[in-house]
């Protein structure tokens, strides 16, 4: 073998070895679902025979959760309900579509579920889907007809909700599907202002791309420039740097005021956002404005060294 053959082959080597532990787990988690199914099978075969609503019912849900297909058409043949709920108000088209179930999805809504109901809290099957990343069936529920902006719990719509989660590919699919880039929720906050807030930068640019003003004005008078200044402590500082940059760069206006005059730079300096407040100044943010309390950025701080920054001459 040629230095060159060798070493492809010793790169070879070591991606395979490398890659089996996951190529071990595969079959492993595949057999571990199955092997849940069966216990549940057994289970209910002892019961089947005079099972309560309530039995048939649970297990239902039990199938649904642990992906058992077989299991869950037996349940709906010996008389489950679709209609049933858990102990926090979701149905078994819930349940298939937050756990990704694609084939439940579909023998469910082949058995009559209908498609836009909801659960106790407002939430739709697509909303559950679109929280918990679901893509396909997200995909599935669409294209059976649910509704895209049909609002879950405190208003939410599945696009918000997948721009909560950073979730770029689904947010993607319901904008091209005509879901609302600009719907306000309960909360009067918009999908933006969650992606924007928490430091997604491709679900924030993908909105903007779809038409939502830059400057806009949310609850309290907040404009996403200002929620991303004031981000989650969830949000990591660097993500959230490139996405100030980005709405900088769309036209944000950096000293726009809320409803209690603070500028983007106070609501930074105020959480002690030292990057925040260094992008913003750098943006030619006013360190000199002062809210309707008669206090400035440099006041709003705890960190020395911040206000010594803010307090700085020109």
């Amino acid at each position: 073998m040629t230095p060159l053959e060798i070493e492809m082959l010793f790169l070879v080597r070591l991606v395979l070895a490398a890659s089996l532990p996951i190529l071990m787990l595969l079959p492993e988690a595949a057999f571990a679902n199955r092997r849940a199914c069966q216990n549940l099978e057994q289970s209910y075969a002892q019961i089947e025979r005079g099972a309560s609503t309530v039995e048939v019912n649970n297990t239902l849900f039990s199938a649904t959760d642990k992906g058992c297909e077989e299991l869950a058409a037996l349940a709906l043949k010996d008389g489950a309900s679709l209609e049933a709920r858990d102990r926090f108000g979701a149905k078994p088209l819930s349940h298939a579509a937050a756990s990704g179930e694609v084939a439940l999805v579909k023998l469910f809504l082949d058995s009559g579920a209908p498609i836009d109901a909801r659960n106790l809290d407002g939430s739709t099957a697509l909303y559950k889907s679109a929280e918990a990343g679901r893509l396909e069936t997200v995909k599935l529920l669409v294209e059976r007809g649910a509704e895209v902006d049909l609002p879950g719990r405190s208003g939410i719509t599945p696009l918000v909700a997948a721009a909560y989660m950073g979730s770029e590919p689904i947010a993607a699919y319901l904008l091209e599907k005509g879901a609302d880039p600009n719907w306000i929720d309960g909360t009067k906050k918009s999908a933006i202002v969650y992606a924007a807030g928490r430091g997604f930068l491709p679900v924030t640019r993908l909105l903007l791309d779809s038409g939502v003003d830059v400057n806009a004005r949310y609850g309290n008078d907040l404009t996403a420039l200002m929620w991303t200044a004031g981000h989650s402590s969830e949000a990591g500082v660097l993500d959230v740097v490139e996405v100030m940059k980005l709405l900088l760069d769309r036209g944000a206006n950096v000293d726009d005021r809320d409803n209690r005059g603070r500028t983007a730079l106070m609501i930074a300096a105020e959480l002690d956002h030292t990057a925040a407040v260094e992008l913003l100044l750098a943006r030619g943010a006013d360190k000199s404005l002062r809210d309707d309390q008669g206090k400035s950025a440099a006041d709003l701080t705890s960190l020395t060294a911040l206000r010594e920054t803010l307090s700085a001459a020109p």
